[in-house]
């Protein structure tokens, strides 16, 4: 807080200032052949200072951001460097006036500091408490664990020269489990999200992917084709953050995505698939809580793929819940206050969740395996990249676990497989939506959304050739 304050207050030759300090504090533990073979506690604290200059050609933006230790000299030689960038930058076109604190009421524990690193190992040691008992069964019946887990809490200050005094943070714990068998020849994977990690157990994460060993002691070979595919939720997550981070409205109406529409403007009111699947976020989601306003550090975020979903000028903005899709409409996409004016629709931005749901409760994986005559079931992803964005195709690699699903069971571990797939193209071949619940990408980093994904059952999913990856 005090940084931050520091920061707009020791401004002298720019119009405005805005800075946003984050501090994170991480426990770590990391696991191989079923023994712990490291565990940590890191603390890393990012200042980011924006200094805004007008005159007659326009509003320009200088962003500075260090890393590390930050005393009161730092502090102002960001500040001064901030100035230097903007009065050399040319004038921005996503420019807007900055909002006030009037506008925005500040957060209640804007003064409170962020919690102590040692508060994030807490959920890390109950977690850690039944790694032991998982080790003895895994080496019982001679599986090898490996992983990762770690309990993060990240705390935000955001304040500007106008007024906005606004605190968020942010807990999030994650476990990423492979499980290989004795001689190394099959593994499998899992991941599993939560604010918590103290509420994951170790055990029943394992168990799954024992299930999972055991089927891969048949290999199946299989050609490349199109297949009827489940997806695990997992699997799913991957792929709607790829959707998502297309959505930005000004790509689309600049023809950089597939959310170009026919007529110039975008597809907003078009359906994309038949299947009842709505998309949305809310900063208040149950379990997938994340900040409710905007924090930007950049009007060009490297975690987007086209820079104009996010500007500096909107920092402050408050989240609200967003529908993207509705029952199968796309009804929404990512809206600076920039790309709302050439748009004309409602400023929408981009939220730090993602959930994706059909009606009702949906059926869990095991049952939508059960009632499937011939498909793949496909547990991860992995090397998912961009082919064509304005058809949002991607390609990838299946990882860790396809099985081929015979009369409701599941009969053999198959070959992996390069696929290439659009994210919008696929929906419109959901022939079933399973159980919503938390879902962990596997390509995933510090920036990515937190996401609550069903399984699908989708028809005709292209696996374009074989992998010779094991």
């Amino acid at each position: 807080m005090k940084l931050a304050e520091l920061a707009v207050e020791a401004g002298k030759d720019a119009d405005a200032y805005v800075a946003v300090v984050d501090e994170a504090a991480t426990a770590h533990a990391r696991w191989a052949g079923n023994a712990l073979t490291s565990s940590g506690l890191t603390a890393d604290t990012r200042l980011t200072v924006i200094a805004v200059t007008s005159d007659g050609s326009g509003t320009a933006a200088g962003v500075v951001t260090h890393r590390g230790a930050v005393d009161e000299d730092a502090v102002r030689a960001v500040v001064a460097a901030a100035e230097r960038a903007a009065r050399t930058a040319t004038p921005a076109a996503d420019a807007r006036p900055l909002l006030t604190g009037d506008a925005v009421p500040p957060s209640p524990d804007w003064d409170e500091p962020a919690p102590a690193p040692a508060a994030s190992a807490g959920g890390l040691a109950r977690f850690a408490g039944g790694l032991a008992a998982t080790f003895d069964r895994a080496r019982a019946e001679r599986r090898l664990l490996y992983g990762y887990a770690e309990q993060r809490r990240h705390t935000t200050w955001l304040a500007s020269s106008t007024g906005l005094r606004l605190r968020h943070v942010q807990t999030a714990g994650l476990v990423d489990l492979t499980a290989k068998s004795e001689d190394g020849v099959a593994s499998t994977w899992s991941g599993t999200g939560a604010a918590d990690l103290g509420g994951i157990d170790p055990l029943a994460a394992y168990e799954g992917l024992d299930e999972r060993l055991g089927w891969a002691r048949r290999r199946v070979e299989l050609p490349a084709g199109r297949y009827e595919v489940l997806l695990s939720p997992s699997c799913v997550a991957d792929l709607m953050l790829r959707l998502y981070r297309a959505a930005g409205a000004k790509d689309a109406v600049d023809a950089r995505t597939v959310f170009r529409g026919a007529d110039g403007g975008t597809r907003i009111g078009e359906r994309l698939t038949g299947a009842p699947l709505t998309l949305r976020s809310d900063p208040r989601e149950p379990g997938l809580r994340c900040a409710p306003f905007v924090a930007a550090r950049g009007s060009a975020d490297v975690a987007q793929v086209f820079a104009d979903t996010v500007s500096v000028f909107d920092n402050g903005v408050p989240l609200r819940p967003t529908e993207w899709i509705r029952d199968g409409v796309l009804t929404g996409l990512v809206q600076t206050r920039h790309s709302a004016d050439l748009t004309g629709l409602p400023v929408t931005p981009q939220v730090g969740n993602l959930v994706l749901e059909g009606p009702g409760e949906g059926r869990a994986l095991a049952d939508l395996v059960a009632t499937t005559r011939r498909g793949l079931l496909v547990t991860s992803l992995w090397y998912v990249r961009d082919v064509d964005p304005r058809t949002l195709l991607l390609t990838g690699l299946t990882r860790d676990g396809v099985y081929l699903v015979e009369d409701g069971e599941v009969v053999g571990e198959a070959n992996n497989f390069r696929f290439d797939e659009s994210p919008v193209g696929m929906l419109g071949r959901v022939t079933e939506i399973g159980r919503t619940e938390p879902a962990l990408p596997r390509e995933r980093d510090d920036s990515t959304p937190r996401t609550a994904m069903p399984a699908l059952r989708v028809d005709g999913f292209t696996m374009s050739a074989v992998s010779e990856a094991t």
